[in-house]
């Protein structure tokens, strides 16, 4: 019974200790600030999409709707804007304010065109230091802008807040918002409300302790943080509400971080003047390893709302209680009014990676409804009467040694990152969503790559993972107020973003083809190739009363690491007349290994490393990513001192293969050569074409050959 009881003991005990302190928490309503954006913005903004989920609603919908079903046939490219970086995806959403545009790229590069022709007007490189790119969890990625008076603000790989001229792309000033000396990062999009930039990081996967923090806006300095998980108690708490969280761990948590980090899904929400935040995942993973005998594990896997002005706490409901399963909750918040129960209620909605869909008062935080939008949960057997999570003893898996656990939703989350779009003219929310199972088998200790999760990825549960009728990636129509899916489009994605328009059309890509779909009943009415994936959102704008449609694709997927870079920015509008150029050819690189060598001993020892320090980037357990090269391919694996200045000397540093000196001697590498060199006479192998069948010899013939 603590999921909602912790709120309201927890508000009790703050309110005692806010009126002894003689302290009074800030309610009062904000007013529209400068930078234009508001819960609804002017007609005259209508054509603009300034901020990462355009407005602070955070609904993607886009008021225009010159662009209809009706007239859809005729939606083709205006122009297009190649990116040169390469190394990571384009996770960006557009962000259109007075004819310009502007959009990230990997290593937290930030591009300005004009939106009417796509001439370019200027490009920042912030120099993030390739060899930061060892400190990241899940890619060299940055998802967008923030805007305020005439700056572009947006945070970097390396945990810097950075502000520019619109106009001119020069810098007004920076700060370091993250330690340096912790394995911390910013990717996602600030937000800004009053002159204040509310902004989080990533790092739980790190064993880092997250923070939300609020910086001025005209020159970076801090003016207030909050933690979202405690520290040490022999310490002392930050705040009031973390020594009520700290009765909710078991153990020495804090010597592991506790994790908890925000590092996206935040939203200003302008009637009540709060922030509110989606917290991370607990670390390591297993809840038995890192808060060994139970606990609720305050905040992480939580929706918390702070007043603005001050960081103070309002309130909490904790949607995965005990989370061993990367059931984060920094999917992104959108909030609406809408008519419950012949009540219009102000609420906030999300749809995280437990698949489970929210819907909570803004002002109260009291749950509303809390409804699965896949079609089952295993992690939990339901609710209790306070919207409360029954955890499934059986899910526990970090109590059950090998046994392991097979979760649904995935790991990967029913719904990850990637922006959902809520119509308030269909009052349905369009949610990517992955209906799946993931394996889970705890150890200790066990990292994934360079990450600190005490998953042993090298193990499988020992039961058989579940069938699932209806597993696979879609976009899904959900009705909040009924509480029910109204359409599932398989030609959508759960690894692609949503926009919604008032022209009755729902954009989102699958891989290179981008989509649209009706909005009330999912039909699919109009597609493109965009030679490049895409994975985040589109947006829409209007200039001299054309509407506009933009997104990014930049997947580096397609091919390879190798394959030729297709990134650009893609502008369509009705009558467009531009053509992307034809993709260029390219020859695959062909496997050359060496022969084999080393005992099984030096070849398991390999593995090992391998596992611990380059399977997070160049993949392993025959799953290989796209981002950085497949060592199975490198030049040298033919040559062991070139080998060795790479992983050892860090030859390679500037372009973010750092060297592994401190964690890895001489030999240690070359047991990664070792190895790596098998896999790749493996493959060879496999790839080897099958002999040509011969014709079965006559029996002359044969009595002949026996002779």
């Amino acid at each position: 019974m603590k999921g909602i009881v912790h709120r309201h003991k927890l508000k009790l005990e703050l309110a005692l200790q806010v009126i002894l302190l003689g302290m009074v928490v800030n309610t009062a309503v904000a007013q529209v600030d400068t930078a234009r954006i508001s819960a609804s913005m002017t007609s005259e903004d209508a054509g603009q999409w300034l901020a990462y989920g355009r407005d602070y609603s955070e609904q993607r919908f886009s008021p225009l709707d010159e662009i209809n079903p009706d007239n859809i046939d005729q939606l083709n490219l205006a122009w297009f804007a190649d990116l040169a970086e390469r190394g990571g995806n384009y996770e960006t959403t557009p962000v259109v304010a007075d004819g310009r545009i502007f959009v990230t790229a990997p290593w937290s590069k930030v591009y300005a065109f004009d939106a009417r022709s796509g001439e370019q007007l200027w490009k920042y490189d912030p120099m993030v230091p390739g060899e930061w790119a060892v400190n990241l969890c899940c890619g060299i990625v940055n998802r967008g802008v923030a805007l305020w008076d005439d700056m572009v603000i947006w945070g970097t790989l390396d945990g810097r807040l950075v502000a520019v001229s619109q106009e001119t792309g020069e810098k007004v000033w920076e700060v370091q918002a993250t330690d340096r000396s912790k394995q911390l990062s910013i990717t996602g999009a600030p937000r800004i409300a009053n002159g204040r930039i509310f902004i989080g990081e990533a790092g739980s996967e790190f064993h880092q302790r997250g923070y939300l923090a609020a910086y001025d806006a005209n020159n970076g300095d801090e003016l207030w943080r909050w933690w979202s998980v405690p520290g040490n108690p022999e310490l002392g708490f930050e705040q009031p509400e973390l020594e009520f969280a700290a009765t909710t761990w078991n153990g020495n948590w804090w010597e592991t971080g506790g994790g908890g980090t925000p590092w996206d899904g935040i939203l200003y929400d302008p009637e009540t003047n709060f922030v509110i935040m989606g917290t991370g995942n607990g670390a390591p993973w297993p809840a038995e390893i890192r808060s060994p005998g139970g606990g609720d594990n305050l905040f992480t896997a939580s929706i918390v709302a702070v007043d603005a002005e001050t960081g103070e706490y309002q309130w909490h409901y904790q949607a995965t209680p005990e989370d061993s399963w990367d059931f984060d909750n920094t999917q992104q918040l959108v909030t609406a009014d809408l008519m419950i129960d012949g009540e219009m209620k102000h609420v906030v909605m999300q749809a995280p990676k437990n698949g489970v869909f929210y819907m909570i008062e803004v002002a109260t935080g009291e749950v509303i409804s809390a409804d699965l939008y896949v079609p089952s949960a295993n992690w939990m057997l339901g609710f209790d009467d306070n919207f409360r999570p029954i955890i499934n003893p059986d899910a526990n898996y970090g109590a059950f040694g090998d046994r392991g656990f097979h979760v649904v939703p995935s790991a990967g989350g029913a719904h990850s990152w990637h922006p959902m779009a809520f119509s308030p003219e269909t009052g349905l929310m369009y949610i990517p969503t992955n209906y799946g199972s993931f394996p889970l088998v705890a150890e200790a200790g066990a990292t994934m790559g360079n990450q600190l999760l005490s998953i042993n990825v090298g193990k499988r549960p020992q039961m058989p993972a579940p069938e699932l009728e209806g597993a696979g990636s879609y976009l899904l129509a959900w009705d909040p107020v009924k509480r029910e899916s109204v359409w599932q489009q398989r030609q959508g994605s759960s690894r692609a973003g949503v926009l919604a328009t008032a022209g009755n059309l729902v954009f989102q890509a699958s891989g290179s083809t981008f989509h649209a779909f009706r909005a009330d009943n999912g039909d699919a009415v109009w597609s493109t190739e965009t030679i490049s994936g895409i994975v985040g959102g589109a947006a829409s704008y209007e200039i001299d009363g054309e509407q506009y449609i933009a997104v990014v694709a930049g997947q580096n997927g397609r091919g390879g690491y190798w394959a030729p870079n297709h990134a650009r920015l893609l502008v369509y509008k009705l009558g467009g007349t531009a053509v992307l150029p034809e993709p260029i050819s390219y020859t695959p690189p062909q496997l050359n290994p060496p022969a084999n060598f080393g005992t099984a001993a030096v070849l398991a020892e390999g593995e090992q490393h391998y596992n611990d320090h380059c399977a997070s980037c160049h993949g392993n357990n025959g799953r290989v990513s796209s981002l950085f090269p497949d060592l199975k391919y490198a030049a040298a694996l033919n040559a062991p001192a070139l080998f060795s200045a790479i992983v050892i000397d860090g030859v390679l540093q500037n372009n973010g293969m750092v060297s592994f000196r401190d964690s890895l001697t001489a030999d240690e590498a070359e047991s990664i050569r070792a190895y790596v060199v098998s896999l790749a006479n493996a493959a060879k192998i496999a790839q080897a074409p099958a002999p040509a069948p011969q014709p079965a010899p006559q029996p002359e013939e044969a009595e002949i050959h026996e002779d």
